[in-house]
């Protein structure tokens, strides 16, 4: 598969792209990986019923709040109705998908607004 190739595939709707990824993805030793996620992939899923723009909107309240640990976090969002222990769940799992791909972590950012 020749380079332009891989670039057009690259630029394919429904793709959210790693910015800045190098021609080696750090997948191959354990880190997360660079490669383009389908919109609809299950990475993006909820979990426990906590997308990834719910967990951006909490870390941006618990930033303005000055909370900076799990046990705040949780708090917040227990004010929001949000169940303890499947927000503990959700905050995992995301950091844990998010080292999993740089497209997840990227993606978490921008709905931060950096």
């Amino acid at each position: 598969m020749g380079l332009f190739k891989k670039a057009k595939e690259a630029a394919q709707q429904g793709m959210v792209h790693v910015h800045g990824a190098g021609p080696v993805d750090p997948a191959v030793s354990g880190g997360p990986s660079t490669r383009s996620v389908a919109a609809d992939d299950p990475i993006w899923e909820p979990i426990n019923g906590v997308s990834l723009q719910d967990y951006a909107s909490l870390a941006r309240d618990a930033q303005a709040r000055g909370v900076t640990d799990e046990a705040g976090m949780i708090a917040l969002a227990s004010e929001r109705g949000w169940n303890p222990a499947d927000t503990k769940a959700a905050l995992d799992g995301w950091v844990q998908r998010m080292g999993e791909s740089m497209a997840v972590g990227q993606q978490f950012r921008r709905l931060l607004g950096y």
